[in-house]
Formats: structure tokens, C-alpha cells, sequence
């Protein structure tokens, strides 16, 4: 498949692994509009990242909301030819939910979620990125950003251990996972042509991309 036939591609993979600067790189590339996650607009989230227990449900709701009202623009008839980047797909709320909620509250954030689904269009590629917990610990604390010092390795395992079930099972949209321990294809102009490479070459849902150190 040539690459302009993939008008809305969506990045997705653990914290720290790169989805934003991948994603701003394609969109000027592409010439595309970039769709960007805004965890700051959630004034829930520093509190999450303190007491997990007591504010993950008021966290996950108000990123539900936020992305949904975010996905729209792709719906957008008056966009038909317009391309899109985002560093963000919206099953992602599924899965931080199966993470840090449980029981009633889970049950709610379902129903909640598949009422509201409808709503977004599914990307035509999905790029997963994923990297070692010690790689993305790393990368994490390089950036500097408060609210998350608090993330451990643990939880980070965890959650990259949701994206590659989730991943395994999904079949909505091609995806091409990368790992990009050893791979830095938002700041690597060698590594950038690497990645639009498997793009280019990718035929059926599933595809591969990994690159020793």
C-alpha cells in the first residue's frame, strides 16, 4: 500500500516511548494535521499519579471525554482530504482502565465506553511503538515532568504488557509494532526511512519492525 493511502495514522505504546515526537515528525511530513494527547488539561492526573485508588476513575472518565471530543476532526466530512497524525488512539482508555479501576467501576467505564466508540473513526494504521520498562524509565525521567517521577518500572511492565495482549488480539486496523530501543525514527532521519520502508512494504494486518543495537 503507497503511503498516501494511509490518511489517518494513529501512534500508540507506554509512557515514554516516543508516540509525541514520532507523531509531530510524521505530521510535517505528511503534511498532515497532528492530533496530540493534553494529559496537562486533565486536573485529575497529578492527583492520579499520587493516590492511584482514589482518583483513577474521575482520571479515565475526563480522558475519555477529552479524546472523543479530540477524534472528531477525521470524522469531519469537510476533512475528506485532509491527513491526520495522532499520537493517541482511543482504545487506549480501555486499557488503562482494565489497569487502575475495578469491579463496579470498571463495568461503568465499559458501558460508558462503547456508548461513546461510535462516535471516532478507526485509524487506517496504527504504529505501536514499544521499548524495554528501563528504556522508558529513562526516557521519562530525561524529560522532567513532575507528575510522572512518581511511575515505576513495575507499572510501566504492566502497562506494556496490556499494549502487546491488546495488540495481539486487535483487528481493527493494520498495525505495525516497532521497537525502538534501538531505533529513533522520530529523531533519526536513516531510522525514519527505515520505518516508511516497512510502512510502504506492509501487507495485511500485521507487520514487525525490529532493529538491533
Amino acid at each position: 500500500m503507497e503511503l498516501e493511502s494511509y490518511r489517518y495514522i494513529a501512534i500508540e505504546g507506554p509512557i515514554g516511548v516516543g508516540k509525541t515526537s514520532l507523531a509531530a515528525r510524521l505530521a510535517t511530513l505528511f503534511a498532515a494535521q497532528a492530533i496530540f494527547e493534553q494529559p496537562e488539561a486533565n486536573p485529575f492526573l497529578e492527583d492520579f499519579y499520587r493516590d492511584a485508588g482514589r482518583h483513577a476513575f474521575q482520571t479515565q472518565a475526563f480522558f475519555l471525554l477529552q479524546r472523543i471530543a479530540q477524534l472528531q476532526a477525521p470524522l469531519d466530512p469537510a476533512a475528506a482530504t485532509q491527513r491526520f497524525v495522532a499520537d493517541f488512539m482511543l482504545e487506549k482508555n480501555i486499557l488503562f482502565s482494565e489497569l487502575t479501576l475495578a469491579g463496579a467501576e470498571l463495568q461503568l467505564y465499559h458501558a460508558l465506553h462503547a456508548q461513546l466508540r461510535p462516535q471516532v473513526r478507526l485509524p487506517d494504521l496504527v504504529i505501536h511503538l514499544q521499548a524495554p520498562p528501563e528504556t522508558l524509565l529513562e526516557r521519562i525521567a530525561r524529560r522532567g515532568i513532575g507528575m510522572e517521577e512518581t511511575i515505576s518500572s513495575d507499572y510501566l511492565r504492566r502497562l506494556s504488557d496490556g499494549y502487546s495482549s491488546f495488540f495481539y488480539h486487535y483487528e481493527e486496523a493494520p498495525v505495525l509494532t516497532v521497537n525502538t530501543e534501538h531505533l529513533d525514527p522520530a529523531h533519526n532521519d536513516a531510522d525514519l526511512q527505515v520505518l516508511l520502508q516497512h510502512i510502504e512494504a506492509m501487507r495485511g494486518k500485521r507487520a514487525f519492525l525490529n532493529q538491533g543495537g
